[in-house]
């Protein structure tokens, strides 16, 4: 991911959550030096993206996404299969991520991939009406 691929990027994150990230934060994860990805396809049309912040030996997903168009084609999959890839190069022992108990879907994705649920954040996530929405924490040994 490079700063001139942001505006897509915004496109999709708008789009897939309530609560979207900013533009100011993936700027400030590129320039933090984590590991940010986006993959296209042939025609360089941007299908998803993910951050992972490596901290020690534990690679921390800080966010994934898929094009909402394309969701249940396997580019979650891939996407993650690069995660561990990645992970892997930078010898992390593990990747743990949050998710929303509300995401049904992710969480799905993530337990068929391997991740395990290993503790809860209270009052995580930003939700509706000025309420917060606890995080699942998730972690996938390497």
């Amino acid at each position: 991911m490079q700063m001139n691929d942001l505006d897509e990027v915004l496109v999709i994150e708008n789009r897939v959550y309530s609560h979207p990230w900013t533009h100011g934060n993936f700027v400030d994860s590129i320039r933090s030096g984590h590991q940010c990805w986006v993959l296209r396809d042939a025609g360089s049309v941007l299908l998803g993206y993910f951050l992972m912040m490596a901290v020690v030996d534990e690679g921390h997903l800080l966010n994934i996404s898929v094009h909402g168009d394309i969701h249940r084609r396997g580019i979650g999959k891939m996407l993650l299969d690069q995660v561990c890839m990645v992970a892997q190069q930078l010898q992390m022992q593990s990747i743990l991520l949050e998710v929303r108990p509300s995401n049904t879907r992710a969480i799905a994705i993530y337990q068929r991939y391997g991740f395990t649920e290993i503790g809860r954040r209270r009052n995580y996530y930003p939700a509706a009406g000025d309420q917060r929405e606890e995080a699942i924490v998730m972690a996938l040994p390497l």
